[in-house]
Order: structure tokens, then sequence, then C-alpha cells
């Protein structure tokens, strides 16, 4: 029975509406009648009626005003307008305002007044139908957000208390992974992500992220079947559901995916990746067993084969080492510091060797790099001007996304250091010098250790040794063997200053071929011998000539 409101101050007027017709035959009933707009919106708060059939000429409130009042506080109640008078102006406004239709009282009959009831509930239906499709779109839509399902079996993986529980309620609730008879998780980690989003900022990461998330979900295909989700670190979540197959192969089915998500990466975003696949399970319920095999399965492999697939399941023990020791960021900031290359390449080496076994995309192993690197970094901001390190054609640290071995990392990593050392021994050369100068003072910077003579210097550079004798000395001020035993003696300071060697092995790595030579140009350089200066080094009392 529709709920129909009566407003007419005239009582005469609500009594002819009684009579008109029977109402309650046609599935109407009147809850109220108001004799004013003010007493009709009292009782609209107390009990909402469907329709609302309203005089327009009324004291305090007209019907004007109620209506618009109407269609304002309550969107739902359908409003019929009755005026004794056909007021062009107060027709427009009502109809503006969502009433159903605007009657002469006069010409009212019980016929036409079914009728605009009958509109208004044809109305009000069309409306209910329009919520319905509303909130179905709206629980369409929930059931298929891709973040809920995500977080649920982010949370599953993780071993969040309960999430077993919530996912399988939802999948039942929303009709997830249907008619599925087994399950698997596969972990996927994109090798090089804590290297490649160590200068990101929170945006670009989660950006890179998304990324990945996306074109990983279109190349599985339906959410609701297969689903992708990030965990953290540059780790993602794989989930399968399969129907009517064997187990042999529904492995098979993850393993072919996992191949194509790992090729997309690397085609579309450049990155390269490794995966493991979880053991089959029969219920959702089983898949955090699942992931947790595959994910041991990645992480205790020491290798990655081409295809990047995990290729045992090893119980791989790595070392406890997890960063590079005190002393090799001292050395290696040394070695820079020395223009030393071989130093650089030992260290570098070193280093790769007491990592090698473990996985590229470990912490450990990555966290170690990224400390390699960042020594590099500093070295450029001490040592070269912003402009110069924009234009300094070091390898891309975009390249690191590619890179799939440890190996690889320590090539890329000898290429880096060996192109900031050819960088920083060229700006050293720079200054008010010929192209051949300049390519002699880069000779005595790569050679002094070793033998380092103006006529293989000459050699190298395709002079006569005489003729760059002159021109060494008119632009430097220097003889060759001048400016060769300055750059030895600054070598052998600062192998001094940073108190690992001894004199005797001082004289040797800095290039002379005796200590008593050593010994004699140092104090002619500066003013103090190597102890004196050594001693000197406690009390801050040595003040160098160089």
């Amino acid at each position: 029975m529709f709920q129909v409101l009566l407003v007419d101050d005239e009582p005469l007027a609500r009594n002819n509406l009684w009579t008109l017709v029977d109402l309650r035959k046609h599935g109407f009933e009147i809850c109220g009648e108001a004799h004013n707009g003010v007493m009709a919106l009292s009782m609209i708060e107390q009990s909402s009626p469907h329709i609302a059939i309203i005089d327009v000429n009324m004291p305090e409130m007209n019907g004007v005003e109620l209506n618009r009042t109407i269609k304002e506080r309550y969107p739902a109640i359908k409003t019929i307008m009755l005026s004794s008078f056909d007021d062009y102006d107060y027709v427009r406004d009502c109809l503006k305002n969502g009433s159903i239709d605007y009657l002469l009282k006069h010409r009212l009959d019980g016929a036409t007044l079914i009728s605009m009831l009958n509109k208004a509930v044809m109305e009000l239906g069309k409306e209910d139908r329009m919520l319905e499709d509303r909130n179905a779109q709206k629980a369409m839509a929930e059931r298929m957000n891709p973040v809920l399902i995500r977080g649920y079996i982010a949370d599953l993986v993780r071993g969040t208390p309960e999430s077993t529980q919530v996912l399988e309620a939802f999948a039942r609730k929303n009709g997830s992974y249907p008619q599925a008879v087994s399950f698997a998780a596969a972990s996927l980690q994109i090798v090089s992500f804590l290297l490649l989003t160590q200068s990101y900022s929170d945006v670009q990461t989660n950006r890179l992220v998304q990324q990945a998330v996306e074109i990983m979900q279109q190349s599985l295909g339906d959410i609701e079947e297969r689903t992708a989700a990030y965990l953290e670190n540059g780790r993602l979540v794989v989930i399968f559901a399969f129907k009517e197959r064997s187990e042999h192969a529904a492995a098979s089915e993850a393993d072919r995916m996992m191949s194509k998500l790992r090729h997309t990466l690397e085609l579309f975003l450049n990155l390269k990746c490794v995966y493991a696949v979880g053991h089959i399970c029969r219920s959702l319920s089983q898949l955090g067993a699942s992931y947790g095999s595959a994910e041991r399965a990645l992480d205790s492999s020491s290798v990655a084969e081409p295809s990047g697939q995990a290729t045992g399941w090893g119980g791989g023990i790595y070392g406890q080492r997890v960063t590079l020791t005190i002393e090799e960021q001292k050395q290696l900031f040394l070695s820079i510091e020395m223009l030393d290359k071989e130093g650089v390449h030992r260290l570098i080496a070193s280093v790769f060797e007491s990592i090698r076994e473990q996985p590229v995309h470990s912490h450990s192993v990555q966290m170690i790099i990224g400390e390699l690197l960042h020594i590099g970094d500093k070295a450029l901001k001490k040592w070269m001007s912003q402009v110069d390190s924009v234009l300094a054609g070091l390898p891309e640290r975009g390249e690191l996304g590619k890179l799939g071995s440890v190996r690889e990392m320590e090539q890329w990593l000898q290429a880096f250091y060996s192109s900031l050392l050819s960088l920083l021994k060229e700006r050293h050369a720079l200054g008010p010098y010929s192209r051949h100068v300049s390519q002699a003072i880069v000779f005595i910077l790569e050679k002094y250790s070793g033998s380092a003579t103006l006529e293989l210097a000459a050699g190298a550079i395709g002079l006569n040794p005489s003729y760059l004798s002159r021109i060494f000395k008119e632009e430097t001020q220097s003889t060759f063997s001048e400016y060769l035993n300055r750059v030895r003696i600054d070598t052998a300071r600062k192998l001094l200053e940073s108190g690992q060697y001894s004199i005797k092995q001082i004289s040797s790595q800095a290039g002379f071929s005796s200590y008593n030579y050593f010994f004699r140009v140092f104090k002619e350089m500066t003013g103090v011998t190597p102890q004196a200066y050594l001693n000197g080094l406690g009390s801050g009392g040595v003040v160098a000539k160089l």
C-alpha cells in the first residue's frame, strides 16, 4: 500500500479527494493531512510518505516552497501539485523541482487522480530499479576490486592471523576462483629492485610496483582465476587456480605462465626477474604453505638458470656477511683517491668472492652492491662538479635492472669504476695544457706505481721524447721526472695517512725503486722524513711543502 500525504489549507478540498475515488482499492492510503507547508514537513519527518499531493496556495509556506524543500530534503518523495489557478510561473517552478504533474482542482476527477498516482508509482519503481542497479554495480565492483583481492592474498602468504578465513569467506561470497579443484602459489623477485629504487622517491617506487603488477595481471588474464599481488622489496606472489587437472599438468601450466611473466617484465620494463613455483595444493587454506615452498626454493638457489627459474631447493646456507667492512670502505676510497685502478679492481673482486654463492636478489648482495655504488657516488661529488657528474658518461643505473647474476653485477661494477677512475684522471689532467701534455699527465697518473718514464710516455702518445720533454716543462713548469715524483709522494702521503701500511710497503706501492731514493725525495718535497711525517699525524704538527 502506497502512503499518500494531503497538503491543503481548505478542508473541503481535502475531503473532496477522499470522495473522488476509493484509493485503497487502487493500492493507495491517505497517511496524513496537513493544512500548510510547515505542518507537512513536520509530518514527513515523523513518517515519510511515498507521494504528497500539495496545494499551491497556502499560508505560512506555500506549495511551491514546500515542493522545493521536499525536493532538497526528501528527493525520494513524489509530488503532485494542485491549484485553483492556471498560473504558468507556478507550473514551471513546480515541474522544474520534480513534480509529477500540475493539476487544476476544478478539472480533477477520480480517473485523473488515479492516473497521476500511478504515474508517481512508476517513477518510484524506476528509481528503485536504478538504485538496485547501482547497488548491484557497486557489489560487482567490490567483488572485482583488485585491491581487496590482492590485499587478502598478501596477508595470507605473510601469515597474517585469520587471513585464511578472510580469503575463503571473500571467495565464497564473490565466486572467486570458480570450479577450482587445486591451487598453487609462485614467488617472483625483481632482481635489482633495491638498487634500482635506491634513489627513487616513494612515488616513483610505487609507480614501478604498480606498473609491474598491472603488466603481470594483463598477462595472467582473469584476476578471479590467476592473481598477481605485491609483497615488499620487489617480491611478488602469483596465485593459480586449476579446474579438473592433474598435479603434473597444473605444475607445468604454472611454470609456463611464470616464464611468460618473467619475459613480459623484461620486455616492457627492462626488469630482470627470477621465480619459483610452490607445490600444488587442494584448498585456499593451503596456499600459504605453497607460497612458503616457492619462496624457499627461490631464496635457497645460489644460481638462477637462464630461464629465470630457481634451480633447486638446496637449503643453501649463506655467510653472515651483509655489508662492507670498515677497512674495505676505507681501502676503496683510498684507491679511488690514489687513482689506483688495479687496487679498486682487486678490492671489488675480493668482495664479490665472498658473496658469489648467494642469489643475486638476496638482501645482503643488494646491500653490498649498493654500498659500492654509494662510495663511487661520494667520489664523484668530492672530485667532480655537478655538471661534470651529469656529463660523466658512466654506465646507466637503469642497466642494473637487466642483470640477472652476481657475476654480471661484478662486471658492471668493474666497468663503472674503470669509467669513474678514467674520468677522475682526465679531470686531474685538465688545465691550461695542450692535448699532448694532458695525455702525458694521464699516463703518469696511470703508471706512476710501476715503470713510468719520459720515453714510455712519448711512445704511448706518439711523440719524440725530446719534444715532449720541452713542451711538458714549458706548460707545467716541471720536468717529467719532477711531476712524476710529486704524484708518487702525494700518493705516499695518502698511504701514510691511512695507517694501513709500513713505510717500506708505501715506498714500493708509490712506485719508488728503492727505499733510500724514496726517503730522499720525500724529505726534499715535504721537509720531513717519512717517519717524522707519520709521527706528526697524531699531533697534527706536520706541515707539508706540497
